[in-house]
């Protein structure tokens, strides 16, 4: 019988914002179906937590305090990945972070906006341009193919009322990839976003614990629950294999149903 295309074996993934959440759900899928896994987070106690729940599938982890923010800590957290684990086929550019405090558009400050976007797009940017100079590389050397995933949010497709600061950097991540599947085919380079609804992590817990909220949203999700961490292990596993081989530049939505209804 021939290896199953989701045997990822002899790969490694990097999973920003990999120590909780979607992006520790990932994390444990990829682990489990063969890959080495390096997580970055900035919250050290976190990072610890989830390195230990990740080597108990018996794959090598490297867990890094990272802001992907910062361009400098970007490379060097990208660089001692590479000198730990040799290699990167996977990059998923998870790391996130809220709006804040909801408020009137006409009362945004460019404070609040810069502080969005320099994590949750140009963060993604940084992470992504690391990954990519190193599969280009190794794709001239005749080792083609690699995988990048934006977790983006529906709020890139909908109207995020009082969240521009936020859609804003989640349509600007789909907008990216699919710029980024374009230029880097030709090197064997997949780049997809993955578009998440009502999840249950720390960024929403204020909001799915909130009874009024629950009785507006709840009703509107066909599948009748928030969304899990664990939710996302299938589809990160199907883009970092060779069953997707041949799929690129999509925006696949993971909501229980709620866009559509």
């Amino acid at each position: 019988m021939g290896q199953s295309p989701f045997d990822l074996t002899g790969k490694v993934a990097l999973v920003t914002g990999g120590n909780g959440g979607i992006g520790l759900g990932m994390a444990m899928a990829l682990a489990e179906a063969g890959a080495d896994i390096a997580i970055w987070g900035t919250n050290e106690a976190k990072n610890a937590a989830a390195r230990a729940a990740l080597e108990a599938t018996g794959r090598r982890v490297l867990a890094l305090r990272c802001d992907v923010g910062d361009e400098a800590a970007v490379e060097a957290a990208f660089a001692e990945t590479l000198r730990v684990l040799g290699r990167v086929d996977g990059c998923f550019a998870n790391a996130g972070i809220s709006g804040g405090r909801q408020q009137p558009f006409l009362e945004h400050s460019t404070e609040t906006w810069n502080r969005v976007l320099r994590v949750n797009l140009t963060g993604a940017f940084h992470c992504f341009q690391a990954a990519a100079r190193h599969m280009v590389e190794r794709a001239k050397a005749g080792d083609a193919g690699g995988v990048l995933v934006g977790t983006a949010s529906l709020a890139a497709i909908e109207g995020a009322a009082r969240n521009e600061h936020y859609a804003a950097s989640k349509g600007g991540m789909v907008s990216m990839i699919r710029a980024l599947a374009v230029e880097l085919a030709r090197h064997g380079i997949r780049a997809n976003a993955i578009l998440p609804g009502w999840i249950e992590t720390e960024m929403t817990a204020k909001s799915t614990a909130d009874e009024k909220f629950r009785g507006n949203v709840m009703p509107r999700i066909p599948m009748r629950r928030w969304g899990k961490g664990e939710d996302f292990g299938g589809i990160a596993v199907y883009l970092m294999s060779s069953a997707s081989a041949y799929h690129t530049g999509d925006t696949l939505v993971i909501d229980g149903g709620y866009a559509l209804f």
